[in-house]
């Protein structure tokens, strides 16, 4: 399919992003960009958390992952499912009853300033890292397929999406957010119904034959009991899956500050229930997809992609064409912006709030929206970077090196929440930050070792809970009862 037709498809899903932010921005002001004045219905910040939490890691990377994993991945999804339910009746009446833009200021009241900045600085970190590399892999498709077609610089084209995504964002907020993400996580869907119908056709076989197909094959294994050294052992994945939730959803700061713009507590957790049960019947659709990509691609004779990334953009854009071709560009664009997006309202709110305190000070509303403009051109610029390089060095599948970038960077912030719900006593709060950079080295040391000291065992995505154990037990050797 001609370059120009995907490009032309690009401009017009933007120009409804825009249409939806002009409308949602106006006589917007700070509190309206941080927290959206609490007026979000449940029920569209349910479904747009969807897309959020997917993105283009999902999108891309879960299909491609069937074909060494197989549906392994349920037991994580399982395990998320817990999560969200601890999110919706522990940390949400939490949050709700500090009554604060930042979920961070309960580190705050609970151990003391040091705590407080170190919380935000492990946020700002992780979701930095996290969207680079959920954007970095949707902007490499478009890349491939569209830009490099006229010979246009990666860089380019990340500076390009970071440029769309600053027009919509640095206005309307959180409120503008919760309506794009709706259309965004809606687009993606499409995408993957479409293909799944698209390839029904193709093989001639009817979806209730292809489902049978799947489920006899190999490809459709969930639980793995057997060697507890396998990364994909059901206990392992069901482990990291829940504590993976509880720190890159509840004790992040873009996904709460989304149900944190709900009305009350109440809303907002009917919106992470309805939102937990979605989530999961959304990701076994996509690992479903996987598997007929795969039948698909050994029926054709289209060689499997060194990079399983690539698995499900190749085959829609080089096999299909036509229609099919232009609905998954649409299901990448709508992947490509909610990591991104939201991740540069989140990381604006943590150092407006936090680092720089602009809503703890008698400032004027104007100076607060240009310092707060200032400081999101400044984390468009950071992720721009943070894109590039991982460019450069990425020769896993994302979803992986997603999810281990979060082991090390979510666990200290899982140890302290741990620590301040769970004991009651005081901590030396100036000793936090080298706890908190104690703690992950000393899990990539033992990660790195782990097949010497603890006799063959290989680490996987649990390492978060080591991390936030480790993290866990250094406060309380540095702390003293109340």
């Amino acid at each position: 399919m001609s370059a120009w037709v995907l490009f032309l498809v690009l401009l017009l899903y933007f120009a409804l992003i825009m249409l939806i932010a002009w409308k949602t921005s106006k006589d917007a002001t700070s509190l309206t960009f941080f927290n959206a004045n609490r007026r979000s219905k449940w029920y569209w910040v349910a479904f747009g958390m969807v897309g959020t939490s997917l993105s283009g890691v999902t999108f891309m990377s879960v299909p491609g992952w069937v074909g060494t994993t197989q549906f392994s991945y349920m037991a994580m999804v399982l395990g998320y499912i817990a999560g969200y339910f601890l999110i919706a009746f522990i940390l949400l009446p939490l949050y709700y009853r500090l009554n604060l833009p930042s979920i961070y200021s309960y580190l705050h009241q609970r151990f003391g300033v040091s705590s407080y900045k170190t919380g935000a600085a492990f946020f700002i970190l992780s979701r930095s890292l996290g969207a680079a590399f959920r954007m970095y892999i949707v902007v490499n498709v478009l890349q491939i397929f569209v830009f490099d077609a006229w010979k246009i610089p990666f860089g380019i084209t990340t500076l390009f999406f970071l440029f769309l995504m600053l027009l919509y964002t640095y206005r309307g907020g959180v409120k503008t957010l919760v309506y794009t993400d709706t259309l965004q996580t809606l687009g993606m869907l499409i995408a993957v119904i479409f293909t799944i119908y698209y390839i029904a056709n193709a093989l001639n076989s009817p979806i209730t034959d292809l489902v049978a197909q799947v489920k006899s094959s190999d490809m459709s294994k969930w639980f793995f009991w057997g060697d507890w050294n396998d990364k994909r052992h059901f206990l392992k994945q069901f482990l990291a899956g829940m504590f993976i939730t509880l720190t890159m959803t509840g004790l992040d700061q873009e996904m709460m500050q989304k149900n944190l713009s709900c009305k009350n507590v109440g809303d907002a957790q009917k919106n992470m229930i309805t939102y937990s049960l979605v989530i999961a019947v959304v990701n076994l659709l996509f690992l479903f997809l996987g598997a007929l990509l795969y039948i698909y691609a050994q029926r054709q004779g289209i060689a499997i992609p060194e990079k399983t990334d690539d698995l499900y953009p190749i085959i829609a854009l080089q096999s299909f064409g036509g229609i099919t071709a232009v609905i998954f560009l649409v299901g990448v664009i709508s992947a490509a912006f909610p990591s991104a997006d939201g991740a540069l309202t989140s990381l604006t709110t943590i150092f407006s709030i936090d680092i720089l305190g602009l809503t703890r000070k008698n400032i004027s509303e104007e100076k607060i929206r240009k310092t707060r403009i200032k400081v999101h051109i400044t984390f468009a610029i950071l992720l721009y970077i943070i894109v590039v390089i991982f460019s450069s060095i990425n020769n896993e599948a994302v979803i992986s090196e997603l999810f281990t970038v979060a082991g090390y960077t979510y666990g200290p912030l899982l140890g302290l929440y741990a620590f301040g719900l769970l004991t009651k006593r005081v901590v030396f709060d100036k000793l936090v930050p080298f706890i908190a950079i104690f703690s992950p080295l000393f899990c990539y040391l033992l990660n790195e070792n782990s097949m010497y000291l603890l006799n063959g065992y290989k680490f996987g995505f649990e390492l978060i809970l080591v991390n936030g154990l480790v993290t866990f037990i250094l406060l309380f050797l540095f702390s003293k009862r109340k």
